[in-house]
């Protein structure tokens, strides 16, 4: 039944606002990566400008979209006007997207600014040949949890590719220090076991830029599922396409894993239920021939059990109901403090 009156809300005293963080552990690794579904978890486009990766072979209706892999260099890379290259404009064409998206311009002329392996921006370490690894929303939800960040990756030969691996971690970076802030978000540099920055990780994002370093001593990185012709990185870049690099660089992620953050807003509403107030109830049961039915003489006090708190606009709409989880007895004895939470 409705209430007779109401309690208003004080904005300065009843209201205030929290913000929760919540994580969960996400682990991939490489057998789903590459091997686990013989690639039908994989789907090319006809754009060739990305592949996407899947839990489960794509077709399937329970599959989920995990990241998108790309490749691309700068136009100031040393790779960039090689005789013979192939899908060069694509491949610069995704470096400067992400480039642009995730660092903006630099300059008075609005040159987008390149990838840098440190947290200076200043030019120096640039990162003009790059792997980029565009987690799904579904998995990374809000943002990567900083400092959470580790991928492992082979170095050895294309038949044995996990005989040597490395690790490379953004153990530096936390909630206050190791990170910088950019148009597209934190991020944090990405260090290998020797504290060599081989990339970095944009946390908001949810997106993963690897220097070709981890890779530079590899002889054999191959495109497509068999090792035709014998690739290093730089030559791979160059003269396979993008599907095929991608294809090289899944071969060699052993394993990913980071943990997501969810984060909670909510307002909370402090419902104060003074003593003199609420001891009645509008339900007609609550009177019987005039007389109320929970008293046993005329000298008890009156009682009321509350079950239901309702959150009321300035001009008495109704917003909310938060119900609790049992009745509250009530009567002029006591007052109460209701702590009611919206989410969102």
């Amino acid at each position: 039944m409705p209430l007779v009156n109401y309690e208003p809300l004080d904005s300065s005293t009843d209201v205030t606002t929290t913000k929760t963080l919540l994580y969960e552990a996400i682990p991939l690794t490489g057998t789903i990566v590459s091997g686990t579904y013989s690639d039908e978890n994989i789907k090319n486009f006809t754009h060739g400008m990305f592949q996407a990766v899947y839990d489960y072979p794509y077709l399937s209706s329970s599959a989920n979209h995990i990241f998108d892999l790309t490749v691309g260099y700068s136009s100031n890379s040393s790779l960039s006007g090689s005789a013979n290259s192939v899908q060069e404009s694509k491949k610069i064409n995704m470096y400067n997207q992400f480039a642009q998206v995730l660092l903006g311009y630099t300059g008075s002329n609005n040159v987008v600014r390149e990838f840098e392996k440190d947290l200076t921006l200043d030019g120096s370490g640039a990162m003009l040949n790059a792997f980029m690894i565009n987690f799904s929303r579904l998995i990374t939800k809000d943002q990567i949890k900083k400092g959470s960040f580790s991928l492992i990756v082979g170095t050895g030969s294309w038949a044995s590719p996990f005989s040597f691996t490395e690790t490379l971690t953004d153990a530096s970076a936390s909630a206050t220090g190791g990170t910088t802030n950019t148009i597209g978000g934190d991020y944090g540099v990405l260090y290998n076991a020797s504290n060599t920055a081989r990339g970095v990780v944009f946390y908001q994002a949810g997106i993963a830029i690897l220097a070709t370093g981890s890779w530079d001593n590899v002889t054999d990185f191959n495109s497509g599922s068999a090792p035709i012709y014998s690739y290093t990185t730089a030559q791979s870049l160059v003269s396979a396409s993008i599907s095929g690099s991608c294809d090289a660089v899944r071969h060699r992620i052993q394993n990913i894993s980071f943990n997501n953050t969810t984060e909670i807003n909510s307002s909370i509403y402090f419902c104060r239920v003074p003593h003199n107030k609420y001891n009645y109830t509008s339900n007609p049961t609550y009177l019987s021939s005039s007389q109320i039915v929970v008293k046993s003489i005329g000298t008890d006090t009156p009682i009321s059990y509350i079950t239901t708190i309702g959150l009321y606009s300035s001009n008495n709409e109704l917003l909310a109901i938060a119900k609790l989880s049992e009745p509250l007895r009530k009567d002029p004895s006591n007052e109460i403090t209701l702590r009611v939470r919206l989410d969102y």
